[in-house]
C-alpha cells in the first residue's frame, strides 16, 4: 500500500446553484463536488490558495488524495476536471470522484534502485542515469504501492533497465504499451571524451593514406 496518501482538506458548500458558486468564489474558495461511491454528491469549497499550489506542482488528476471534510468520513478521491475561467486561466470549479478499493486508476509510481553496491559498471565508474524517477501505471485504489524497484546489481557500463524487466505489484501495469527505459547506466564524461578523441586520431591517421591511393590513381 501506498505509505502516505496526501489530505485535501474542503468544507462542505451550503446551497447549490450559481448564486453560491459565485459567493464561495467571492470569499476565495473554489466550488468543487464530490461524487460517485454509491452516494449523494457533497459539494464542497476549498481555498484557492491551496488548490492553486497543488495544480502547480502537476500531475494533479493523477495524484490520489485523502479528502477530509468536517462531519463527513475521509475519503480516497481523484480528480476528474478542472474548470478554468476562459481568459485567466484560474480554477473556477473542480470534481472529485470518489473511489472504491476496486477502482482502477492511473497514478505515478516513484521508482528506488536496488543493487547500487555490488553493480559491476557502477564499480567500474559508471554513472546511473534515472531516466524515469516515477512511472505511471494503471492500479486498484485499493492497492496501491509505494514504489517500484529496479536491479542494477548485474548491469554493466552501456546497459539499461526497462519496463519489461521490472516486476510490477499484482494488479498494476505501465499505462504505455511500448517497453520503455526507466534507467541506464553511462560511460563517465572523461571516458566518453577520451574515446571521441581516440576515434578523431584514428580518422585523422588514415587520411594520409586515403590520399596516397588517391594519388595513385
Amino acid at each position: 500500500m501506498a505509505g502516505e496518501i496526501p489530505d485535501l482538506v474542503a468544507q462542505e458548500r451550503t446551497g447549490t446553484g450559481k448564486g453560491a458558486a459565485r459567493q464561495a468564489r467571492r470569499d476565495g474558495m473554489v466550488p468543487g463536488i464530490v461524487f460517485g461511491g454509491d452516494v449523494d454528491p457533497l459539494p464542497i469549497n476549498i481555498p484557492f490558495n491551496v488548490l492553486f499550489k497543488k495544480l502547480k506542482e502537476g500531475r494533479f488528476k493523477s495524484t490520489l488524495f485523502n479528502m477530509k471534510v468536517e462531519g463527513h468520513d475521509d475519503v480516497r478521491v481523484i480528480c476528474r476536471d478542472v474548470q478554468r475561467h476562459v481568459v485567466k486561466d484560474l480554477p473556477t470549479h473542480i470534481d472529485f470522484m470518489r473511489l472504491r478499493r476496486t477502482t482502477k486508476i492511473n497514478l505515478f509510481i516513484a521508482v528506488e534502485v536496488d543493487g547500487e553496491d555490488v553493480s559491476p559498471g557502477l564499480k567500474k565508474g559508471g554513472v546511473l542515469t534515472l531516466i524515469r524517477p516515477e512511472v505511471e501505471l494503471i492500479v486498484t485504489a485499493g492497492d496501491i504501492p509505494d514504489h517500484i524497484t529496479i536491479d542494477v546489481s548485474e548491469l554493466e557500463i552501456g546497459d539499461n533497465v526497462t519496463i519489461s524487466s521490472v516486476k510490477l505489484p499484482e494488479g498494476a501495469k505501465p499505462t504505455i504499451d511500448r517497453d520503455f527505459v526507466i534507467a541506464q547506466i553511462s560511460a563517465p564524461a572523461g571516458l566518453a571524451s577520451s574515446d571521441d578523441e581516440d576515434e578523431d586520431g584514428a580518422d585523422a591517421e588514415e587520411t594520409p593514406e586515403a590520399d596516397a591511393e588517391a594519388t595513385e590513381d
